[in-house]
């Protein structure tokens, strides 16, 4: 069962925003969410929180100026997923721009795992670095700072996931998460902090005189030249688009459309035959994201961020070439996993699943978990985590949430009633992973279904729809969706949403899974589609929708994509 609901918009936001030269529709949108002034989305980057609000920021600079004075080797060690790619290409090419000896080394999710591990620090110290730099990582790294500083290696921690009890005892840690730290935006994504950071490295440099006067020998770098990844990594990372994090993406996105963005973006956007002018945020967590992430789940991320770094534009679209084929791979297998899945709960609906649900089977793969978890999630309206089997008997599983369940800390909650049930565990509210025995699966599923039960109100196990009310026949228009698309929508501050009543015309069934609709609403005539649908709608029928523009032989017409209808 869906329940439907509009958002309330404040008539007199609404009508302060129009006074304030907003267009309506937009005023209304805006005003919905819980925007009052049109300052607010003021989104250019001196409107941007300081970095020296960052808690910690400084002393990273500190440590990396005196690093690149000493010309000492630094190793960046990132994530296998599009923010710690992202954060990683930046940290590189920061760095670099500022003359420093930097590489970067990324664990092989399949033998190393997740973050700052000792494993994966024996293997850094094979390369002799002064100084590791983790991005997007290793705030929970309490063995490999420790293993880093048995080598000499001393540790810069730059994360954004949520601390345990126990910080590890870093050279440096610069996390908005991390308790002390007063940072207003707590959603920056991993590629965020990492830009932070930098951009504190460069005014410390300044202040000691580093760059030259005449900026001939050293000249002071620009760095909204890294906003396009930044832009990236914080849309395909999921996390809240609140004002600081739409300013990123805002300027990204600005700069892709200028055609000013890296030579391995631009041949993304061709090999998905998209045109970054007309570039959207859409694009980064439906286009771009996938592709990049295609790399860490099924081969190795390194590829990815060759792709972020490399200035050669043929190198750039082989690369991303090879990256679309495994995204097409990576969607096969998730195909297949998600019908093994349904299969296994072909005797559920969302009103008798348990509160949540944890899956395994030894044919699963690894990478394509958390893509899985989250089709299931939608489909059920449950918390669940996917396992699939790791090396030595144990099993690996991502996790994703609803509303109302905080997912790390249902994991906590488990690991307190069941210590040493979980080899390791960390997140977020809304996605987590954990490691286990895989003797020990349905001892997990078990406690995880009855933690959930306790966490989750009554209410939270119905899936909530909010939409934004019905919107007037005039709008169907080219000029509307485009009006919408130049806005920043996202987690957190989602897109428009619309519910009206149609009359329908026509209906026909695509490629036996895909709904095609002509409908009515008053005089107006409008296409639809709605993708993967369950019902067929009567001659009327209730929709929520989103404006979309379908593109034909070269013609573009408005088209609505159907997002639930009864």
């Amino acid at each position: 069962m869906t329940h439907i609901v509009t958002r309330n918009f404040p008539q007199r936001a609404v009508w302060q925003l129009e006074q304030q030269g907003l267009h309506p529709l937009l005023a209304r949108l805006y005003a919905a969410r819980g925007v009052k002034d049109k300052a607010e989305l003021d989104y250019e980057l001196k409107s941007l929180i300081p970095p020296s609000a960052l808690t910690h920021a400084t002393d990273a600079a500190h440590l990396l100026a005196d690093a690149i004075e000493a010309e000492a080797k630094m190793l960046i060690i990132g994530d296998y997923d599009c923010d710690g790619a992202t954060a990683t290409a930046v940290g590189v090419r920061a760095l670099k721009m500022l003359g420093a000896n930097v590489d970067f080394l990324l664990p092989d999710r399949f033998k190393l795992g997740y973050g700052l591990s000792p494993e994966i620090v024996d293997l850094a110290a094979q390369q002799s670095p002064d100084l590791i730099i983790t991005v997007d990582n290793g705030i929970a790294s309490i063995e490999g700072v420790e293993r880093a500083r048995e080598h000499g290696i001393a540790t810069l921690i730059t994360d954004h996931h949520l601390p345990g009890e126990t910080l590890p005892e870093a050279d440096c840690i610069v996390n908005p998460n991390q308790p002390g730290c007063e940072f207003p935006s707590k959603c920056i994504a991993g590629v965020g902090v990492m830009f932070y950071v930098m951009l504190a490295l460069r005014a410390e440099l300044r202040q000691r005189g580093w760059f030259a006067p005449n900026g001939a020998d050293r000249p002071e770098p620009n760095f909204a030249s890294l906003l396009d990844l930044v832009a990236l990594g914080t849309v395909a990372d999921v996390v809240k688009l609140d004002r600081n994090n739409r300013i990123l993406v805002s300027q990204g996105l600005k700069r892709m459309r200028a055609g000013q963005l890296q030579t391995g973006l631009a041949a993304l956007f061709k090999a998905a035959g998209r045109d970054p002018k007309k570039a959207t945020a859409m694009d980064l967590g439906f286009i771009l994201g996938p592709r990049l992430n295609a790399a860490g789940r099924l081969a190795d991320m390194r590829l990815g961020v060759e792709c972020l770094l490399t200035e050669d534009p043929s190198r750039a679209l082989s690369i991303a070439q090879q990256l679309d084929a495994l995204n097409r791979e990576r969607r096969e297998i998730e195909s297949g996993m998600q019908e093994q899945a349904l299969i296994l709960l072909e005797s559920l609906d969302a009103n008798d699943a348990a509160p949540g649900i944890a899956l395994f089977d030894t044919s699963w793969h690894e990478g394509v978990v958390g893509i899985l978890a989250s089709r299931i999630k939608d489909k059920l309206h449950r918390p669940v985590f996917a396992f699939a089997p790791g090396e030595g008997g144990i099993i690996k599983g991502s996790g994703r949430s609803i509303p109302g369940l905080h997912l790390r800390d249902a994991l906590d909650l488990v690991a307190k009633r069941s210590p040493g049930l979980l080899i390791r565990f960390g997140g977020h509210a809304m996605a987590a992973g954990a490691t286990v025995n895989a003797e020990n699966f349905d001892k997990f599923r078990d406690l995880f279904a009855q933690v959930a039960a306790e966490l989750l109100a009554p209410a939270d196990l119905t899936r909530t729809l909010e939409t934004d009310g019905s919107l007037e026949g005039a709008y169907f228009s080219l000029e509307t969706v485009r009006l919408l698309e130049n806005e920043i929508w996202g987690q957190g501050f989602p897109p428009p949403l619309f519910l009206d009543e149609f009359e329908v015309e026509q209906q026909r069934v695509l490629k036996e899974k895909h709904l095609k609709l002509r409908l009515r609403k008053g005089g107006t005539r409008i296409d639809a589609i709605q993708f993967n649908f369950s019902t067929q709608p009567g001659h009327t029928t209730r929709i929520a929708y989103r404006l979309a523009i379908n593109e034909y032989m070269g013609v573009e017409t408005t088209q609505l994509m159907v997002e639930h209808l009864d």
